[in-house]
């Protein structure tokens, strides 16, 4: 219920992931869509906007209950 500013990547990966709220997305699948990557590399930048994305829209960033991580799969907005 607040305004929160957010660059213009954390923007494309938080509308991705409501897009697709409930579905498991992987780190590749993100890169792909969301950053447009062609070939598979290994990258965290996901990763860090995860965190990103967590510290602005959390009320707990260390324990998410939107932006969730599953573990070996990739990620999930439950929303």
């Amino acid at each position: 219920g607040r305004p929160v500013a957010l660059s213009a990547r954390e923007y494309q990966l938080l509308a991705y992931l409501i897009e697709h709220r409930g579905e498991t997305l992987s780190r590749e699948q993100l890169l792909t869509e969301v950053w447009g990557y062609q070939t598979a590399i290994s990258t965290r930048t996901v990763d860090v906007h995860m965190v990103w994305l967590r510290q602005k829209l959390e009320d707990n960033p260390k324990s998410p209950q939107y932006l969730l991580t599953l573990r070996g799969l990739g990620y999930r907005f439950d929303g």
